[in-house]
């Protein structure tokens, strides 16, 4: 088997997957060959703002495993397969990631993968070749319905999970205690389409830990436990500080929105009211959406605040590197309270946490919503500040902790 194939699904996963082929060739920008440029099927490849700056020699992560060619070897190619969402938001951003990819010399092919009832029979044929030959399958979300059964099919000798969101905590775990694969924020019970579906959860997940034959890395900048016989590998997002910036700083902060009211874990209300309460404290000018984030939400948000919403056109650590940005940054718990550190590392930018109290959560949340969500902001980096909630009292306000 030769080359090697990445699923993306999201414009972060498309971004670490960027950051992972970086560290595994000194030398080589990305340290992947470049391949033939395959057009985009269904869509034609979107235009992102010039990147800036030259990509500096990369250095193999802390604990990388060892690359799949032998040292003095051309790297096996590294090609990546979008398997493009339908929100417009993400489409965007991820037309965006993926001529990015090109321009650092990987080979993109953009597939429709869910437009219409025959997309995954259509996607299925046009994958199964290329999964056969494939030495290692890079892939973003392990809960993906869609990767899961790829994963069924054709199962790969190396497999990489690179992070999506904080989710990628939750897999180390499920994975560490053999438990089935569950989002965090799903409640625990199975529903119809879970139970139809469980055959291929149950196959996925034993083809997402290690086996005789089967090697499997997790490439993360999350605080994340080894599954026994799974290879940590650290990302310091070090393609994103050498490919951007440093960012202009700016007076006062920006805020980091978060889609929890989205997928039902928090309270619309609550969420509306501590936005205005840390735009008050801070002096906030900005307020970065997250691409899932509604319309409507967005609008009260400008309304009620008089914040300047913002639709990223790429993934925040791109954007807060490539400036200009707060010189404070404040998020709710999530991703970005890692990764940001790392992407601005030396450029003086504050990053801060402000903690899901109790009270916000919905009562249709899933019982492991309040514990995960403290594990993200009790886990940040020890450059980020802690924000303390305080009931919900007109008095009150958000003060670091």
């Amino acid at each position: 088997m030769t080359g090697q194939l990445a699923f993306v699904e999201s414009p972060v996963q498309l971004l670490n997957v960027l950051e992972w082929a970086h560290t595994r060739s000194p030398g080589t920008g990305t340290g992947v060959t470049p391949g033939t440029e395959a057009p985009a099927t269904g869509t034609a490849p979107g235009t992102g703002a010039p990147a800036t700056g030259a990509p500096a020699a990369g250095k193999p992560a802390s604990g990388a495993p060892a690359p799949v060619t032998a040292p003095g070897t051309t790297p096996a190619p590294l090609t990546v397969v979008v398997l493009s969402p339908t929100d417009p938001m993400s489409r965007g951003q991820l037309r965006r990631m993926a001529q990015l990819a090109r321009d650092e010399g990987l080979t993109v092919h953009w597939q429709e993968a869910r437009d219409g009832g025959g997309a995954l029979l259509r996607t299925l044929r046009r994958l199964a070749g290329p999964l056969r030959s494939a030495e290692r399958v890079i892939i973003g979300d392990p809960f993906s319905r869609y990767v899961q059964l790829l994963l069924t099919l054709f199962g790969p000798r190396h497999l990489t999970v690179v992070d999506d969101g904080t989710a990628t905590m939750e897999f180390a775990a499920q994975l560490g205690r053999g438990e089935r694969l569950v989002r965090w924020h799903r409640k625990g019970s199975l529903g119809p389409r879970e139970l139809v579906l469980a055959p291929v959860t149950t196959l996925a997940r034993r083809r997402l830990a290690p086996a005789r034959g089967r090697t499997v890395e997790i490439f993360t900048s999350l605080p994340v436990e080894a599954p026994a016989g799974v290879e940590v590998t650290g990302n310091a997002y070090a393609w994103t500080r050498a490919r951007f910036g440093p960012p202009l700083l700016t007076g006062g902060a920006d805020l980091v929105g978060t889609s929890l009211v989205e997928t039902g874990v928090v309270d619309a209300d609550h969420y509306a009211r501590v936005v205005g309460e840390l735009a008050d404290a801070h002096g906030a000018t900005r307020y970065f959406a997250h691409r899932r984030e509604g319309a409507e939400k967005l609008h009260r948000i400008a309304v009620d605040t008089g914040l300047q919403v913002v639709r990223p056109e790429l993934p925040l650590e791109l954007v807060a590197r490539r400036g200009p940005v707060g010189r404070t940054i404040v998020s709710f718990p999530s991703t970005v309270v890692h990764t940001l550190p790392l992407a601005l590392a030396g450029t003086g930018v504050r990053v801060a946490v402000c903690e899901v109290a109790p009270e916000w959560l919905r009562a249709t949340a899933s019982p492991r919503a309040q514990g995960f969500l403290s594990g993200v902001t009790g886990t940040a980096a020890h450059e980020v500040d802690r924000l303390t909630a305080r009931p919900a009292r007109p008095a009150d306000r958000l003060e670091f902790g």
